[in-house]
């Protein structure tokens, strides 16, 4: 990722996935909101030509696009195909296979961490850069390390980002600011949010607008900067009034982030 061409703060489009099933009236929405940059979920119904002609049209520009393990390595030239046409250069695995995680031991990870450097070299050789997204169950021990940390320290820093969700990285009882300084340089892409304080928000997955929760973030976005953070994407995965959330959620991070 250029940090001069990408825009500074992005939206996962995930977050309005509730206000229509058509492609054009998220990308609207999400303009409305006043996101320049996106982070796109799947189009089936689509090709990367209609989608980036839609981006177009309502002034936004991909940062990442998040694609599924199997879809990546069951139909990898069609997926990266796919990406580069509607605009985008950074695919990001929402999660791991689902035989990792259910495994639960180290090896498993450290096998899926040794599979994504592979499939990340590839990416490289088409122009594209892949990247894995945490939940908070990477931050569970296995054999004396976390989850995250199997995968990330068995795959090259080349081959294999990581866009560390700050949130589920304090669900899952780590320190967010930690993590993000353990794998400074290799976290370009930031999941930005927020949990609610404990028993509030239950109807919202118990999160909450960024800036408006429990995390730190006078703390944790000097050290996403220092670390080098060019993108900070945001996320609320039910939210009540999608459109006020992710807006309020920009408007707090434009106050407080700036290019490193």
């Amino acid at each position: 990722m250029n940090s001069n061409m990408k825009p500074l703060i992005a939206l996962q489009l995930y977050s309005l996935r509730h206000l229509s099933d058509k492609f054009d009236e998220i990308a609207a929405a999400a303009a409305q909101a006043g996101f320049e940059g996106v982070e796109l979920i799947p189009l089936p119904d689509r090709s990367g030509e209609e989608a980036k002609a839609i981006l177009d049209e309502h002034g936004l520009q991909p940062v990442s696009a998040h694609v599924t393990y199997e879809e990546l390595a069951e139909d990898f030239a069609s997926t990266v195909a796919f990406q580069q046409a509607a605009g985008n250069d950074y695919l990001v695995l929402p999660g791991p296979a689902q035989e990792v995680r259910a495994a639960e031991s180290g090896e498993s990870w450290r096998a899926f961490g040794r599979t994504l450097n592979e499939l990340g070299r590839r990416c490289r050789e088409e122009g594209v850069r892949l990247g894995y997204h945490n939940h908070a169950f990477e931050m569970a021990v296995y054999e004396g390390a976390r989850a995250i940390d199997w995968l990330l320290e068995n795959a090259d820093p080349e081959n294999v980002l990581w866009q560390p969700d700050l949130a589920w990285i304090s669900d899952g009882g780590v320190d967010p600011q930690e993590m993000v300084e353990k794998y400074a340089g290799r976290c370009p892409l930031i999941h930005a949010k927020d949990l609610a304080p404990a028993g509030e928000n239950e109807d919202q997955m118990g999160l909450a607008d960024v800036g408006y929760g429990t995390l730190d973030w006078e703390a944790i976005l000097p050290a996403c900067r220092a670390a080098g953070a060019e993108c900070y994407v945001v996320e609320h995965d039910l939210p009540k009034d999608p459109v006020a959330s992710v807006r309020r959620s920009r408007e707090f991070l434009e106050s407080r982030v700036q290019r490193a």
